[in-house]
């Protein structure tokens, strides 16, 4: 993952690619998606099936939820 110091560092970069221009967000929206129970959850010895459970799912789903989609 690449971390820029703003929108504007970010489509400098050699490597900017426009189709992905809805991925970029301040790094506290990209933390709450990552601190989301899918991932918290990950040190369970039972992680693939609880990620199956209905609160697994629950889980999945929410956290896909926050994640932008393209225009």
């Amino acid at each position: 993952m690449n971390l820029f110091r703003s929108e504007e560092h970010a489509r400098r970069s050699a490597s900017f690619d426009p189709d992905w221009v809805h991925m970029l967000m301040p790094v506290a929206d990209w933390a709450d998606i990552f601190s989301s129970p899918m991932f918290r959850e990950r040190g369970r010895g039972d992680y693939i099936s609880w990620l199956r459970s209905p609160e697994g799912q629950a889980s999945t789903t929410a956290m896909r939820a926050k994640i932008p989609k393209p225009a």
